[in-house]
C-alpha cells in the first residue's frame, strides 16, 4: 500500500491503535472525544509549577499577558501540527519517515519518546511527593514505593490504548475543571481582589523570552505529538480545534490557577492549597486524577514511539518498557531538574514539528509520497532541524525573541524553502519522487 509502511512485522491481529498505519475510516473519533482526551493530556500538576515559576517574576496584570502569549504560542504551533495529523492519519513518528527518512526518523522518535519518559518520571515524582506530604510521610522509603506502585498503575490505561484514555479523561476532566475554577476564586477571595493581585510585588526576575519558552516547553514535547491522537479525527479541522482548546485554553487555564496560587497563597501549586485549607482528600482526588490523565497518555506517545522505531504493529511491549524506565527516573530524583529540562524541551523539540509543518507545505498538501521511494535519510531535513535547534539555542542564550518560535519557523522556512528551490533547480527524479502521491492518503 502506498504511503504507508513498507512492512511491519508480522502479528496475529492489528493494533486497534493503529501506532504504523493510517487510521481506518471505520476507526476515526468524534470531536468531542478528541477534545476529551486532549483536554485530559493538558491539564497537568507540572504545568502549574511552571506557572508558578513565571508567577514569581511578574505583576499580576503583565503575568496574564505572559501567560496569554505563551498559551497563543503553543495552541498555535499544536494547533497546526494536528491539523496535519488529521489529514494524514498518520502519527508524528511515522510522519517523519517521510520528513527524515525511513531511518532518519528514528532521531525524532528517540527524541519524543525519550522526552516523553521524562515527564513520566516527572510526574510519578510529583505524585509520590504530594501524596507523602500530604499525609506527613518523610520516609524516603516510603515516597519511593510510592512512586513505583503509582508509575506502574497509571500505566494501565495506556496500555489498553484510545479507550482507556478516553474513559478516564470522560471522568477525570470535569472534575479538574470545577476544582481549578473554584481554587482560582478562593484565591481571588484570599487577595481580597484584583488590585491585591496586582499589588504582590514580585520575588524574581525573568524575561518575557524565558517565561514563554518555559511555557511552551511545558508541553513542545507533547504538542508535538498530537497527531498521535488527532489522526483518528474524522475531519483535519476538527483535528486543529481539539488541539486549540487543549493547548490554548487547558494550558492557559492551569497555568493561571498556578500563577495565581502562587501569588495569593504562596504557593505554586494549587494541590498544596487545598491540603491548606483543610482539604486533603480532595487534594487527593484531584492530584491522582490530574496526573493519571496525563500520564497514560504520556505512556501511549512512548509505545507509539517505540513501534516506529522497531518496527512493530503493536505499541504494548513499549508502553511497558517506557513505564518501566520512566518509574526508575522518578526514583532517582529527575524531579529535581524540572525547569531546565523545560528549557531544552523548548529548544529541541519544536523544530521536529518545524521540519513536518515546511515539508508538508511544500510537498504533501495533496497527500504523501510513496514510502518506498524515500531515502533512508532525508540529509536535507535533518539539516534543516540542526540549524534551527541551534538557531533556537542561540536565542536561548541571548534572550532574544522566543527560541521555541524561532526554533518551528526557522525549521518550517528552510525545509520549505529548499524543498521549492530543490523542484527549481532539480527537476527530474527528485521533483517528481516529491509529487508522488499516496491515493489512500489522499482519500483522508
Amino acid at each position: 500500500m502506498k504511503g504507508a509502511p513498507d512492512a511491519v512485522d508480522a502479528a496475529p491481529a492489528v493494533d486497534p491503535d493503529y501506532p504504523v498505519e493510517p487510521v481506518p475510516p471505520h476507526a476515526r473519533k468524534s470531536l468531542f472525544s478528541l477534545t476529551v482526551v486532549l483536554v485530559g493530556f493538558a491539564l497537568f500538576t507540572p504545568t502549574m509549577l511552571a506557572g508558578a515559576q513565571v508567577g514569581a517574576a511578574f505583576r499580576f496584570t503583565p503575568l496574564l499577558g505572559v501567560l496569554l502569549l505563551g498559551s497563543a504560542v503553543l495552541g498555535a504551533y499544536v494547533g497546526v501540527i494536528g491539523w496535519i495529523g488529521a489529514k494524514t492519519n498518520l502519527t508524528t513518528v511515522m510522519m517523519s519517515r517521510y520528513a527524515f527518512g525511513t531511518r532518519g526518523a528514528k532521531l525524532p522518535s528517540l527524541l519524543l519518546g525519550g522526552t516523553q519518559i521524562g515527564w513520566y518520571g516527572v510526574s510519578v515524582a510529583t505524585l509520590a511527593l504530594l501524596t507523602a506530604q500530604a499525609f506527613g510521610w518523610q520516609d524516603e522509603t516510603v515516597i519511593r514505593l510510592l512512586m513505583v506502585a503509582g508509575g506502574l498503575i497509571m500505566g494501565i490505561t495506556a496500555y489498553f490504548g484510545y479507550r482507556g484514555m478516553y474513559l478516564l479523561s470522560l471522568i477525570s476532566v470535569p472534575l479538574l475543571i470545577a476544582l481549578a475554577a473554584w481554587v482560582a476564586i478562593r484565591a481571588l477571595a484570599v487577595s481580597g481582589s484584583l488590585a491585591g493581585l496586582n499589588a504582590i510585588a514580585p520575588s524574581s526576575t525573568m524575561t518575557v523570552t524565558a517565561a514563554v519558552t518555559i511555557i511552551v516547553g511545558t508541553f513542545a514535547s507533547g504538542g508535538t505529538q498530537a497527531p498521535n491522537w488527532t489522526r483518528f479525527a474524522r475531519t483535519p479541522m476538527a483535528g486543529f480545534w481539539s488541539c486549540v482548546a487543549a493547548f490554548f485554553a487547558g494550558q492557559l487555564l492551569m497555568l493561571c490557577c498556578g500563577a495565581i496560587g502562587a501569588l495569593a497563597f504562596g504557593e505554586g501549586d494549587f494541590v498544596l492549597v487545598l491540603y491548606q485549607m483543610g482539604l486533603v482528600v480532595w487534594g487527593l482526588v484531584f492530584l491522582v486524577a490530574n496526573i493519571w490523565t496525563t500520564n497514560d497518555s504520556t505512556a501511549y506517545n512512548v509505545g507509539v514511539a517505540g513501534a516506529e522505531i522497531f518496527n512493530t504493529r503493536s505499541k504494548k511491549p513499549w508502553v511497558v518498557a517506557g513505564v518501566v524506565i520512566g518509574t526508575a527516573l522518578a526514583v532517582t530524583g529527575i524531579y529535581d531538574h524540572l525547569i531546565s529540562y523545560l528549557s531544552w524541551l523548548g529548544i529541541l523539540i519544536p523544530p521536529l514539528g518545524g521540519v513536518i509543518i515546511g515539508e508538508f507545505l511544500a510537498r504533501w498538501r495533496s497527500g504523501l509520497p510513496a514510502l518506498s521511494g524515500v531515502p533512508a535519510f532525508r540529509w536535507d531535513n535533518l539539516a534543516g532541524y540542526v540549524l534551527a535547534c541551534v538557531v533556537a539555542w542561540v536565542s536561548n542564550s541571548t534572550g532574544w525573541f522566543v527560541p521555541p518560535v524561532i526554533g518551528v519557523l526557522v525549521a518550517s522556512v528552510a525545509t520549505f524553502g529548499y524543498q521549492r528551490l530543490a523542484d527549481l533547480l532539480l527537476p527530474g527524479p527528485q521533483a517528481a519522487q516529491g509529487r508522488r502521491e499516496s491515493t489512500d492518503s489522499a482519500d483522508t
